[in-house]
């Protein structure tokens, strides 16, 4: 395998095995996106990405990190979504989408007002969360869900599956990372329900592997489902990647096609031991012990780096970030480096 080879996930292609990992824009219109979302996404689309992911895109309004998040809990924000993913796909980019709920770091403002909570007046609204603990000073205290408010995003996850085939997305994406309120269920640090969705390691991954099963039931067999986890909390007593094979064994039979790992979320307190690459030995001991595809995220930036990743089989496909924030088109300069073949748009030829 290399960076430039093709990659089969379900019944969809990727050119390439670089994706754009999923980026909250903070930029939305009461969940709809806007033309900044077009131009973000498609850019990178032309850029050559094989895999172009939209942000965090709430199942629901009480989901959104911030007022400014993107949505598709109504078939109006699908609409809105139709055009950036039939954009996408015109630039020969498979385009995907993150579905996600914020659960106790929900209704906090946009990173550059604050990040934190914001009350009603300000446009902010009650958070829900496994339970009844905030993420931090200044955020939000949750509710602690009911199992009829368990249902209900479940119920959430598998219409806003169903609005996003429509609006022509080929790839879902589940959000379980990053101390959002699927990873808030797996973390014992964030989880301390005594019903059955608390307590046991089977308990805790029950409403992940529910919302697996019920997107599942709504999406035919060849579309792709991958999931976000964080491999570890970095904290005592947290999740870890003891865990994180022993659930990709588990959603690996539920139908899950790839695990995007990344790691860290839950708690501020944690200490992450940032450097190039950090994150990619939990996706190559993932799919080394389990024989799960994964993709690998996090301060990969270098061609080199992203084809080795790929090249000695830590990782099936390679998202970038804030790579891709500073270089729309870093895939066609990956390419030059590695001496592979891109073809761009015609618009563009003389340029290359």
């Amino acid at each position: 395998m290399h960076l430039f080879e093709s990659l089969v996930l379900g019944g969809i292609t990727l050119r390439n095995r670089i994706a754009v990992s999923p980026m909250c824009q903070y930029s939305a219109r009461d969940g709809n996106p806007t033309s900044w979302h077009l131009v973000h996404l498609g850019s990178r689309a032309v850029g050559g990405a094989g895999l172009v992911m939209t942000e965090a895109t709430a199942v629901e309004s009480r989901g959104r990190i911030s007022p400014g998040d993107t949505g598709i809990w109504l078939d109006s924000q699908a609409e809105g979504w139709a055009p950036i993913a039939r954009f996408i796909a015109e630039q020969g980019a498979v385009p995907g989408i993150q579905l996600a709920h914020a659960g106790r770091k929900a209704s906090t403002a946009v990173p550059w007002k604050g990040g934190l909570g914001v009350s009603p007046e300000q446009g902010g609204w009650p958070t829900l969360a496994p339970s009844a603990i905030a993420f931090d000073n200044g955020y939000p205290l949750p509710s602690e869900m009911t199992e009829g408010d368990i249902d209900a995003v479940v119920l959430a996850f598998s219409s806003a599956a169903r609005r996003a085939l429509g609006a022509g997305f080929q790839l879902l994406e589940i959000h379980a990372a990053h101390g959002y309120l699927l990873h808030e269920f797996l973390s014992p640090l964030s989880n301390h329900r005594r019903d059955d969705y608390g307590g046991s390691f089977d308990n805790r991954i029950r409403p992940l592997r529910r919302v697996v099963a019920a997107i599942r039931a709504t999406v035919p067999e060849s579309v792709p489902v991958l999931v976000r986890i964080s491999a570890t909390d970095w904290a005592d007593g947290g999740w870890d990647i003891e865990q994180s094979c022993a659930l990709a064994e588990a959603i690996r039979g539920d139908g899950v096609t790839l695990v995007d790992v990344s790691s860290g979320g839950t708690v501020p307190s944690a200490k992450i031991p940032l450097g190039p690459g950090y994150q990619t030995p939990f996706a190559a001991e993932i799919r080394r012990r389990t024989g799960m595809r994964t993709g690998a995220v996090g301060m990969i930036t270098a061609p080199e780096q992203a084809d080795h990743i790929v090249r000695t089989d830590q990782a099936d496909l390679v998202f970038l970030a804030r790579e891709m924030l500073r270089d729309p088109y870093w895939p066609r300069r990956a390419a030059r480096s590695l001496g592979a073949t891109m073809p761009g748009p015609v618009q563009y030829g003389r340029a290359w």
